[in-house]
């Protein structure tokens, strides 16, 4: 309690205090602070005294105010513990990732795994009960409609919905430019299609999402790497290099929210981007599906808003954000709408119209983003937790990433450290992790893995998080 009578000044008496529920783990990592007013009732001192404390606590990196949300605790920052920059190797190579590939999603599914290996950000707080509440209301309303194969782009009212959301980040388009996909995995496999074909050299960050990789497997095509920087994204001088070396045919690029490295391009940035490729006239496929999951003040402008010539193709879905299973995406198909329309045409005729029907009453019905402002409250709770467990229990020198958003974060342990060989110690702990090297074509990342605070906060993640560290530490 507060002490009046002592030489220390009342705001330095509530920096310590806080200190004292942080170490007491009364307060812990990600939580929010009493608010300036309750504070003040219960020690019987000012809100300008509260407020001088925090604002002291803030100036020392514990908590950090966010916007008419509060104050937080937060992990205690360590630059030197962030990844470094990965040397360009500009070579394009083929992929082989189907066997490692195939372990880890048996992994997944496995009975009573608990899954940090597996990307599903909405886990971190569902939306299943306003869900099944919204399609219960469609199904009674629309009756036999919804057991009809839906139009093949994709059902209008949701396509509305979707283009007047991309008018609030300066992007206007048509409704009829949207595609409708099964998932954002689909939206990738027609844009890919559209504008390359087998032997062509796609251009990809390093690390990438494996499912890029296994597509560009099954497509016969070849990658070359550009290095992510782990806060804006793709380095564009050794994208630049590449260009000028290399034959390349497409970029695949997560322009907001990297995977697995959560880095944030800046808008600045992705313009920047942009011009580069049509200078050249190479399309862009821009994977977005974390773009809503940004953790600052306002999410990036899709790297269409900068195109010129149409030649970036944008794919997103609902997967990330609301419910994976009901498998509803999209893709903006730029100036390739013509072909990205055949293609979905034969690949899988129409998406599920009983998913797009509910998909659209969701957003009409402000629970869309109701829900999706709690779950990015959420996952930035989870990641600071995360983060700080990593760093009480993993070896000194482990690196970790800070992603600005998303649902991952990229783990870099020492050189000798066998990450595939942890993979299998885990899952006999009942633990899956993403080993590194499936977000490489050519096998890198053999030291680093990939860890998901896209969970339910429980007891037994954080039990998980220091069982890892011991595997770590008596790893050969």
């Amino acid at each position: 309690m507060i002490q009046r009578d002592q030489a220390e000044f009342l705001y330095q008496q509530v920096v310590r205090l806080i200190r004292q529920l942080q170490q007491q783990q009364v307060l812990r990592i990600g939580e929010r602070l009493p608010s300036l007013r309750q504070l003040s009732q219960q020690l019987g001192v000012s809100i300008p005294t509260v407020r001088q404390g925090y604002e002291e606590l803030e100036r020392l990196g514990v908590i950090e105010a966010r916007d008419r949300s509060g104050y937080y605790l937060k992990a205690e920052s360590q630059p030197s513990c962030r990844p470094g920059r990965l040397p360009l190797n500009s070579e394009p190579v083929p992929v082989r990732q189907q066997t490692l590939l195939e372990q880890f999603y048996q992994a997944v599914h496995q009975p009573g795994i608990l899954p940090l290996g597996i990307a599903q950000p909405s886990m971190a707080h569902p939306s299943e009960k306003a869900l099944l509440r919204t399609m219960r209301r469609v199904t009674t309303l629309a009756g036999h409609q919804v057991m009809h194969y839906g139009p093949i782009d994709g059902f209008a009212p949701l396509k509305r919905q979707l283009a007047f959301r991309y008018l609030d980040v300066g992007l206007s388009l048509q409704p009829d430019e949207l595609i409708i996909t099964n998932g954002g995995q689909e939206a990738l496999a027609i844009a890919l299609q559209a504008v390359a074909k087998a032997g062509d050299v796609i251009a990809v960050e390093s690390p990438t999402y494996f499912g890029v990789l296994e597509l560009i497997e099954t497509l016969g095509m070849m990658a070359v790497e550009i290095p992510v920087c782990p806060d804006d994204g793709i380095w564009l001088d050794d994208l630049q290099h590449v260009l000028e070396t290399q034959p390349i045919r497409a970029c695949v690029f997560s322009s907001s929210i990297s995977n697995p490295m959560g880095s944030f391009m800046p808008d600045t940035q992705r313009e920047q981007l942009v011009t580069l490729l049509e200078q050249r006239d190479i399309p862009l496929i821009e994977d977005d599906v974390y773009g809503e999951l940004y953790f600052g003040v306002q999410r990036g402008r899709p790297a269409q808003c900068f195109s010129r010539k149409g030649l970036v193709l944008t794919c997103s879905s609902f997967s990330k954000t609301v419910a994976p299973s009901y498998r509803v995406g999209w893709l903006l198909p730029g100036r390739f709408g013509t072909e990205v329309w055949r293609l979905k045409r034969a690949l899988s005729f129409s998406s599920s119209l009983l998913n797009q029907w509910t998909m659209s009453e969701f957003i009409v019905s402000g629970d869309y983003d109701r829900n999706l402002k709690k779950l990015r409250q959420a996952l930035r709770l989870n990641k600071d937790r995360m983060m700080a467990l990593v760093q009480q229990h993993f070896p000194v020198g482990t690196k970790v990433s800070h992603p600005q958003g998303g649902a991952v974060l990229w783990i870099e342990l020492a050189e000798t450290v066998d990450c595939n060989h942890l993979f299998q110690q885990a899952l006999h702990q009942q633990i899956s992790i993403a080993p590194g090297s499936l977000f490489s074509p050519s096998q890198k990342f053999t030291n680093c893995f990939r860890l998901s605070f896209g969970v339910r906060w429980q007891p037994e993640v954080e039990q998980a998080i220091q069982t890892l560290g011991q595997l770590v530490v008596v790893a050969p």
